[in-house]
């Protein structure tokens, strides 16, 4: 939700044009002190008012709108949603409540009754009026914070279409193409960013990353390098160009930038674990064994980070701690059990180990998953004849175990 205060939206809390149903001789008095209440930012006796107001005239949605105001004045906004609700039950031809309704339950993180709100609303809306661009734009991030980025993108484009001066309107639209796999939607958006901020190292990372989605790795390299340039400082721009440059096997250079990454950023998890990867690959185990041991205790949690234990493995096979070695290739089996070097290097421990049996199982699994792997090269080799792709990008490199 720290993208929506970037953009820049003014949540407007609107009331006009709901009128006065109190009817009674002592209502108008009650109301206009209520009011006076309010104005005066006097919570608490305003809230007093419009409860017994509300209470003397059950039928009437204006109090119910109003206590609803009053809790998002002071940031209680799920508990502004019901109250709207109830006004809303009482007079339901009332738009200025809707979109009140729809701004606290966007503001609560109930996003999808947000959009639920705001989708009706848009549609009766003048396409060329303010409000509508306003709800436009509240639907594109709404979408957006559900991690709906293909639902996000053409809300979003059109709000972007009218505001083309919103840098962050720009690249949560950037965002959402990359994250869709709309990549060349992507490039189109970083070339209107660049206008607006020709330093930009978040654009020229969402650039990168479009690139290396669409196999340009020579242009996806090139747009990190840019990245780190414009903000060395910028998050996650030196992990980025490390990993492009670690998927390319160039290890030296890779290990420079995550150790760039955690210059900026000691507790960044995964520059640790490259980092330590890349010094395998240049048998550098020592460099690796801290970085490594510092990583599994985060990887307990996050699955992202399971190389970690095959690492680790590998460090302590090839330094000669075999249990500690079995004990860790163990836990890597569970998290990747399709993983063809976990059950090669286990398979290598156990042989080691003088557990014969052990290790032939291993073998077996490992033998396994390079036949299924070569099938699946095959197929695709052979559509790829059938159909012949319309660009050359070589494919990305992975790291030898």
């Amino acid at each position: 939700m720290r993208r929506v205060a970037g953009l820049g939206i003014a949540l407007v809390w609107l009331f006009a044009g709901m009128g006065c149903w109190a009817q009674a001789a002592s209502g108008p008095n009650l109301r206009q002190s209520a009011l006076a209440l309010e104005q005066q930012g006097k919570n608490a006796e305003a809230e007093a008012a419009w409860r017994a107001l509300a209470k003397a005239h059950p039928a009437d949605p204006e109090p119910y709108a109003h206590l609803g105001l009053l809790e998002v004045r002071q940031g209680r906004y799920k508990e502004a949603i019901p109250l709207y609700r109830k006004a809303l039950t009482l007079g339901p031809k009332l738009p200025s409540v809707e979109l009140n309704l729809g701004l606290a339950q966007f503001k609560a993180g109930e996003l999808k009754g947000a959009i639920a709100t705001f989708e009706p609303l848009l549609k009766v809306e003048p396409a060329t009026s303010p409000m509508a661009l306003q709800l436009t734009t509240l639907l594109g991030m709404a979408h957006y914070g559900l991690a709906d980025y293909a639902g996000a993108a053409p809300y979003l484009q059109k709000a972007a279409d009218a505001d083309a001066t919103s840098l962050p309107l720009l690249l949560a639209l950037a965002h959402s193409y990359l994250w869709s796999k709309q990549s060349k939607n992507v490039l189109d958006v970083y070339k209107k960013i660049l206008e607006i901020n020709p330093e930009s190292a978040e654009a020229d990372m969402l650039a990168g990353e479009a690139l290396d989605e669409m196999k340009d790795n020579a242009g996806a390299t090139q747009m990190f390098r840019a990245a780190v340039k414009a903000n060395p400082r910028e998050p996650n721009a030196h992990f980025g160009l490390g990993y492009l440059l670690w998927a390319q096997k160039q290890y030296p250079e890779a290990a420079k930038e995550f150790q760039a990454e955690l210059d900026n950023d000691p507790t960044h998890a995964q520059a640790m674990l490259y980092l330590a990867d890349a010094d395998i690959q240049m048998n550098q185990m020592a460099a690796a064994k801290p970085l490594l041991e510092k990583v599994v205790k985060v990887a307990a949690t996050n699955p992202s980070l399971s190389l970690a234990y095959l690492d680790l493995g590998i460090v302590y096979s090839e330094t000669g701690h075999n249990e500690e070695a079995l004990r860790v290739l163990t836990e890597a089996a569970k998290r990747m059990p399709d993983d063809v070097n976990v059950h090669w290097r286990l398979g290598r421990l156990y042989r080691s180990m003088g557990r014969k049996e052990e290790a032939r199982v291993e073998f077996d699994k490992a033998s396994k998953l390079n036949k299924a792997a070569d099938e699946d090269l095959y197929k695709k080799i052979a559509n790829s004849n059938a159909h012949p792709p319309q660009s050359q990008a070589a494919p990305a490199a992975t790291a030898d175990k």
